[in-house]
C-alpha cells in the first residue's frame, strides 16, 4: 500500500472536515461544480445581492468543534514508538496543522481521527469515515485473511459512494479512488510489511543524520554505524550506568502495551 495515498487521503479527509485554507476539498470551484451538475441545491452558491454567499457544510466543523478536535489531538497520549509526537504540528489556535509525515497521517486515518471526531459530526458522516479508516486499519495487519479481503472488495465500493453523497465532486481525486484496488493489491503482495516503504524511510532518515562530512557521506555512515555498534554493545553490559536499553519511556507507567485497555492502542501497525 502506498504511503503517499494513505497521506494524501488523510490531508483531503482532515483539510475538508476543517477547512483549512489550501488544503480543502470544499472550495468555490467546487460549489460551482454542484451548479453546473445540478445537484445538491443547498449547497450551491447563494446569490445575495451583488456577491455570493457560500452555505455551511454538514462535513464542515464549526470553530469551536475545531478547536475541541484539535485539543483532543494535542492531549493525545501515545505507547514509545507508536507514533511521532504529533502535537508540534498542531496549531489550534490558527487551527491548521503543519509538517505532518507519512506515518502520522496513518495513524490519525486509521485510529485517532474516529476516535476524536466521535460527536463532533454527524452520525452517518462519522460512521462512514469511522469504516472508511477501518478498511485501512485491516489492510495494515500482520495477518491477512483471502476472506476477509474478499468482503473488503465488496465494501470498498459502497463506503466511497457513501462518501460521494457527503462530499463534493472534487473530493474525489485518483488517490480516493484507488482505494477500489487496494484489496487486489493485498492478495498479490501478502501483508502490507512486505510492500511499504516506512522501515527504508526510517533507516534512511537514521542513515542521513549520520552525515557530517559531505564530500564523504559513505565514510561519514560507516563510521557511525561502526560507533553506534560500540555503543549498543557497550551500553548491554553496563548495568549501573543508565543507557537506552534501561532507561525509562517517555511516558512513564505506560510502557506496557497490555496495560492498555482501549481498542485504538491494540493493533500493531
Amino acid at each position: 500500500m502506498s504511503c503517499t495515498l494513505k497521506k494524501n487521503v488523510c490531508d483531503s479527509l482532515l483539510g475538508t472536515i476543517l477547512d483549512i485554507k489550501g488544503k480543502s476539498k470544499d472550495t468555490v470551484n467546487a460549489r460551482l461544480d454542484l451548479a453546473d451538475l445540478n445537484i445538491r441545491p443547498e449547497l450551491q452558491l447563494q446569490h445575495s445581492g451583488d456577491s455570493y454567499d457560500m452555505p455551511k457544510a454538514r462535513y464542515t466543523l464549526s470553530k469551536s468543534k475545531k478547536t475541541e478536535f484539535l485539543n483532543f489531538l494535542k492531549d493525545a497520549k501515545f505507547p514509545d514508538g507508536y507514533a511521532s509526537n504529533i502535537q508540534r504540528c498542531l496549531i489550534a489556535d490558527a487551527i491548521k496543522w503543519q509538517g505532518l509525515k507519512t506515518h502520522d497521517c496513518h495513524i490519525l486515518l486509521q485510529r485517532i481521527m474516529a476516535a476524536g471526531l466521535r460527536g463532533l459530526l454527524d452520525d452517518d458522516i462519522y460512521q462512514t469515515i469511522a469504516e472508511f479508516g477501518k478498511i485501512f486499519r485491516e489492510l495494515c495487519s500482520q495477518r491477512l485473511n483471502k476472506d476477509l479481503l474478499a468482503r473488503m472488495k465488496t465494501e470498498i465500493p459502497i463506503i466511497l459512494c457513501k462518501l460521494e453523497k457527503i462530499f463534493p465532486p472534487a473530493f474525489f481525486d485518483v488517490m480516493v479512488h484507488l482505494a477500489v484496488h487496494l484489496p487486489d493489491e493485498a492478495i498479490l503482495r501478502g501483508p502490507v510489511q512486505f510492500g511499504w516503504m516506512y522501515p527504508i524511510e526510517r533507516r534512511l532518515y537514521t542513515l542521513k543524520k549520520s552525515v557530517r562530512n559531505k564530500a564523504h557521506p559513505e565514510g561519514s555512515i560507516a563510521e557511525a554505524y561502526v560507533v553506534d555498534e560500540a555503543l549498543t554493545f557497550c551500553s548491554r553490559y553496563m548495568e549501573d550506568v543508565e543507557t537506552r536499553f534501561n532507561r525509562l519511556p517517555r511516558n512513564v507507567g505506560f510502557s506496557d502495551q497490555s496495560a492498555y485497555t482501549v481498542d485504538v492502542f491494540w493493533a500493531r501497525c
